[in-house]
């Protein structure tokens, strides 16, 4: 999997920047919205509802 991640900043303030995180499986927006729960939590949303609120990291 060498050479499959890369991070291309697409704009900055300060020490703040927004960018994109490449990976060999898709795409991820920094700062990133990472959905972080209990199976308990999760398991009555499906991936798609996850999705929908924003999250590109969906476990």
């Amino acid at each position: 999997m060498s050479g499959a991640f890369g991070f291309k900043v697409l704009s900055g303030d300060g020490r703040a920047r927004r960018g994109e995180l490449s990976t060999g499986r898709g795409t991820v927006r920094t700062p990133a919205f990472m959905p972080v729960g209990t199976l308990g939590s999760v398991k009555s949303v499906t991936p798609e509802e996850v999705r929908s609120c924003g999250a590109d990291i969906v476990p």
